[in-house]
């Protein structure tokens, strides 16, 4: 498992909710619905943290609870603050719309010998198999 979420510890292997921190963390939540910037809330709340740590905690599923870490947030709240921020992404025209890009097809064609070699170093199976190559077609 990588890193843990902010508001939780690890004790005895099990994720347990950090109770000064699970409330800064529902502060956030609640400063972010109030009006305030991502940054604003943050501080607020007492996290000490860039615009984008902050954006990523509102979006971290783990704090509605999954097989792992006990509940934080509750669904409605999660929700809102998910619509809030497309809202907001919206009003500041930061959506952008992938633009139709022809695929781009670079056609390869060779023959090759059969591979009747195996080797457990994958960087000499490799060696083997491009040796293998008889010419582009």
């Amino acid at each position: 498992m990588g890193h843990t979420p902010y508001g939780y510890r690890i004790e005895d292997g099990e994720a347990v909710v950090d109770e000064k921190a699970s409330e800064q963390v529902k502060e956030l939540y609640s400063g972010y619905l109030a009006g305030l910037s991502l940054k604003d809330a943050a501080k607020q709340a007492g996290i000490d943290c860039y615009h984008a740590t902050a954006s990523k905690m509102l979006q971290n599923k783990h704090y509605l609870g999954d097989e792992f870490y006990p509940p934080i947030i509750d669904e409605e709240t999660f929700e809102k603050a998910k619509v809030e921020k497309q809202k907001r992404a919206e009003k500041l025209g930061r959506i952008w719309e992938p633009k139709d890009v022809p695929e781009k097809d670079y056609p390869v064609k060779f023959k090759a010998k059969p591979m009747v070699q195996k080797y457990e170093d994958p960087y000499k199976q490799e060696e083997y198999a491009y040796s293998l190559i008889e010419s582009e077609v």
